[in-house]
């Protein structure tokens, strides 16, 4: 190309045109590559899609030289006919390799110019030996200006097509179908019932329409349809080890799930609003990163998934997360249970809520912390499905609590992360025998990212399930009593990528002396999770 150049160099005009490279702007149209990035040849220097002002000087592409053999060639196309542009950097990058397509583009500009100049008058610019050569090489190159003319007009057509029929242009859907076979396959009796240890086959299914109409902003409509209720209530009989796919909802029946909306306000700040089905991961890091898969992929249980104190807070209500800087990020939160409810003790305020704070602080790039706290009124861990035993899902429906946690996350390599919490919740039953309650948790957590295959997750959690470990006096004499012993919670799983959309997550739960009693019989949870995403 390059010695075909030098044949043409008497014709500065084409010459110009193939030295330009990969993006050209011609006859109005734009190619449909990125034109940050790419250096463009302008039919007219008031095009609308140039990226930089229209070169005066050929002095002023910086990596154009005196001495370069093209250099006269480009000084003429620059001062006689206004047709090169540089990169949006003030280089030209004329040694780049050029398609037959773009030089036809390019040719094609420059003559578009040509015409230009002759209409306008400055015909004394251009000799009868350019346009002769420029019209020879017009007919030599009519096929490819042919096929380049065909080939936009069908992407024309299309984009007209996609235009006419698309679903939204603001809205974009996405969604994910969890399908899991599940099966208590070990232990007999919990609380003096008879565990059932039937196969069942679960599925929840999740469509977010995803809309921006800033660029900046996101509402949130999420479909839900669910088929299993929780294990709690059907087959264990313990809030302890249920899984977070599980929604409450046997019926599959669609309904509105979350309902939210996130806008910036200022730079380092993010506001959501949550009309329906809030939580606190909406708006606040949970310090969990592999695992906290909301039940689609990572942790298979509630526990396992994040921290039971952040269940605390649920419903409608605002949550607020300010950036200091990449090292300290700030949440506050507050949501409440029944909202939409304008009977006494309900609604916005005057009902169950919770309100939160954390501050997550990331002193390196391997180190995440976070401090919690958490304010709720007549809340219920098991209402919210985090689990724990049934003695301290009854105090907590009936009790104002503050909770306390801290959240860690170390991540030494990009093969392991370790990390856990701890939470602590102080109650005080609002019924009519007031007392205290003191309720404790915490785990450990292991991933391992990647492991056997790049996508993969493995994932080892072990811990304590909301235990309540000591009470008043006055819940003692109402019959209201601590936890007898200690119950934990075993959690392994593997999840495998079989493709980008498609993942299998074959995992085992174990609890030992479930809800918190040794007169209970150990439990083993097997399940396998398929999970869909598109």
């Amino acid at each position: 190309m390059q010695k075909f150049c030098k044949y043409l160099l008497f014709s500065p005009a084409v010459c110009g045109v193939m030295l330009s490279v990969n993006t050209v702007v011609f006859a109005g149209e734009t190619s449909s590559a990125s034109k940050i990035n790419q250096p463009q040849v302008l039919a007219s220097p008031s095009t609308k899609d140039q990226t930089m002002a229209q070169v005066t000087s050929v002095s002023q592409l910086s990596d154009v030289q005196t001495t370069d053999w093209a250099f006269q060639a480009l000084q003429s196309l620059v001062e006689r006919y206004g047709c090169i542009a540089g990169y949006p950097n003030s280089t030209y990058r004329g040694d780049r390799a050029l398609t037959r397509y773009e030089f036809a583009a390019g040719l094609n500009a420059c003559l578009d110019r040509v015409n230009e100049l002759i209409a306008t008058g400055t015909a004394d610019l251009v000799t009868k030996e350019d346009l002769a050569k420029l019209q020879k090489l017009q007919e030599n190159f009519s096929a490819e200006l042919a096929t380049l003319r065909g080939r936009v007009d069908a992407v024309e057509t299309r984009t007209a097509e996609l235009e006419a029929h698309q679903f939204s242009t603001t809205t974009k859907l996405n969604g994910e179908v969890v399908i899991a076979i599940a099966s208590v396959v070990s232990g007999n009796t919990v609380n003096g019932q008879e565990v059932n240890q039937n196969a069942v086959l679960a599925d929840r299914v999740r469509l977010n329409l995803d809309t921006s109409f800033t660029g900046k902003d996101l509402l949130r409509t999420r479909l839900q349809a669910t088929n299993l209720d929780p294990f709690s209530q059907t087959a264990t009989f313990t809030p302890e080890g249920d899984f977070r796919f599980a929604g409450g909802n046997n019926s599959n029946a669609v309904v509105i799930d979350a309902l939210l909306y996130q806008f910036p306000l200022g730079k380092k700040t993010n506001v959501t609003l949550e009309a329906n089905a809030g939580a606190i991961d909406d708006f606040t890091n949970t310090v969990n990163p592999y695992l906290d898969g909301d039940g689609g992929s990572g942790a298979l249980s509630h526990f396992g998934t994040r921290n039971p104190i952040y269940y605390l807070a649920n419903g409608a209500g605002i949550g607020i997360k300010h950036e200091f800087s990449d090292k300290l990020e700030l949440s506050l939160g507050y949501l409440a249970n029944d909202a939409a409810n304008p009977q006494l003790g309900s609604g916005l305020f005057n009902g169950a809520y919770g309100a939160m704070a954390q501050l997550t602080v990331k002193p390196t790039n391997q180190i995440t912390l976070g401090l919690t706290y958490l304010n709720a009124y007549n809340n219920t861990f098991f209402a919210n499905g985090s689990g724990g035993s049934n003695n301290a899902n009854n105090i907590l429906q009936n009790a104002s609590s503050n909770s306390y946690g801290i959240e860690a996350s170390f991540q030494p390599s990009s093969k392991f992360v370790i990390g856990g919490w701890a939470g602590f919740t102080k109650a005080r039953i609002l019924s009519v025998t007031p007392g205290d309650a003191d309720i404790w948790n915490y785990a450990v957590t292991l991933a391992f990212p990647d492991l056997g295959k790049t996508g993969n997750i493995a994932g080892i959690i072990v811990g304590m399930e909301p235990k309540v470990t000591s009470v008043s006096s006055s819940l003692s004499n109402a019959g209201i009593n601590k936890d007898p012993d200690t119950s934990y919670h075993i959690e392994g799983f593997y999840q495998y990528k079989l493709s980008d959309n498609i993942s299998i997550t074959p995992g085992v739960i174990w609890l030992t002396a479930p809800d918190h009693n040794n007169q209970n019989d150990d439990i083993v949870i097997g399940t396998v999770r398929t999970t869909f995403t598109f």
